[in-house]
């Protein structure tokens, strides 16, 4: 998917999506002060979230998890078996990892908790709307316990100096596309070393990839 582009002349559009009235009318305060983002809609549970995106264009839903009708995971498999093409943050205080596991396995651009600073919360949403890959850093330990990984040593050793450097861009959310301009080298190399770095670690996907980096090669 192509980085989205957005100023302050053409903000990104942005749909709200919490059962809380007055979560939704803060969010909608804070945003506002923005001039690169604007919120088009609201809605109050995952199903008129749907029903809004069937007719009107939005660069980012943000979603709460536990709603009615509809939760927030729910909501994300539709979208994703819908193929309706927008970025989606969970915006929720579950931590459980179980949770950010599954929201991850879904596509979703960004798990954040709603204990964040609002400087945060605008900081990171303009990461998604970048193309980055957010998650809550204090998420990263709680998700690390539910992944069964192999040890730092042995992937690290595994792995060559190119590896390694596609394996910390995948850690900082970047895609195959932009890894490759980075690097300066093609899109199908790229592919190839995410391949390689699979097969040697023997981490499943490109998340616990993520997970793993974070938690062992960031710090």
């Amino acid at each position: 998917m192509s980085t989205i582009v957005y100023t302050a002349a053409s903000p990104a559009k942005l749909l709200l999506v919490d059962d809380h009235p007055m979560l939704r009318r803060g969010m909608s305060d804070l945003l506002s002060l923005e001039g690169d983002v604007k919120v088009v809609g609201e809605a109050s549970d995952g199903k008129q979230a749907l029903d809004f995106l069937q007719n009107n264009a939005v660069d980012l839903v943000i979603l709460d998890h536990n709603m009615p009708v509809l939760t927030g995971i729910e909501t994300l498999k539709e979208i994703k078996a819908r193929h309706i093409k927008v970025k989606t943050l969970l915006f929720t205080v579950s931590d459980s990892g179980n949770d950010v596991q599954e929201a991850l396995k879904l596509g979703v651009d960004g798990y954040l908790l709603k204990d964040m600073e609002p400087d945060l919360i605008i900081d990171d949403i303009r990461k998604i709307l970048r193309g980055e890959l957010v998650i809550s850093p204090n998420l990263a330990s709680i998700l690390a316990q539910t992944l069964r990984t192999p040890s730092a040593s042995d992937i690290a050793g595994n792995l060559t100096i190119r590896e390694l450097e596609v394996i910390q861009m995948i850690a900082k959310g970047l895609s195959n596309k932009m890894i490759a301009n980075k690097l300066d080298i093609a899109e199908s190399t790229v592919k190839v070393h995410v391949k390689h770095i699979l097969n040697k670690t023997g981490l499943r996907t490109r998340v616990d990839a993520a997970v793993w980096t974070v938690n062992n090669l960031s710090k």
